[in-house]
């Protein structure tokens, strides 16, 4: 019997003795943050009057241009009045060297709000997180025929947002 005693005092102490000795704990929080920003992002497109033999009447096509902001965003989309030399936006030139003929931009299906880069004559929206298309309306008024060539412009496109 004092064998089996002693042999299991002594199982007792090895396992004690192998327990870690935890004296305290601490602990602390980790603040997890982010920011999420608006944005937008403009894909331009192409407008085309075609190949014309004459500009006796008004010429009108039409286009799209693709604007896609992060939902919530409030935009507004601004077209500029063109490279073209003494350009405005009521009278945009395209050019073929020093020959130009000129052209319009606008909001509107009836062509009675010139899109210009200023409120009220930009289109405003709200992003959704999708792409939307904008609709460009272009003229070009009846005028004397220029030289023939080859006629073009760019027109900057601006994502105020």
């Amino acid at each position: 019997m004092k064998r089996i005693l002693t042999l299991t005092l002594a199982a007792g102490l090895a396992v004690a003795g192998a327990a870690p000795a935890v004296a305290a704990t601490a602990t602390a929080n980790l603040a997890v943050s982010m920011s999420i920003l608006g944005s937008c992002t403009v894909t331009g497109g192409a407008l085309n009057f075609g190949s014309l033999s004459s500009l006796s009447a008004d010429v009108d096509v039409a286009t799209t241009i693709g604007v896609n902001c992060s939902s919530g965003t409030a935009y507004s989309v601004g077209l500029n009045a063109g490279a073209g030399a003494g350009a405005t936006y009521a009278a945009r030139k395209m050019t073929s060297g020093a020959t130009t003929v000129n052209y319009a931009l606008y909001t509107d299906a009836a062509r009675t709000t010139v899109w210009t880069e200023a409120s009220p004559n930009m289109i405003t929206g709200s992003g959704t997180g999708a792409a939307v298309n904008l609709n460009v309306y272009g003229r070009v008024p009846a005028q004397a025929v220029p030289g023939a060539g080859t006629y073009s412009d760019t027109v900057t496109v601006t994502v105020n947002y």
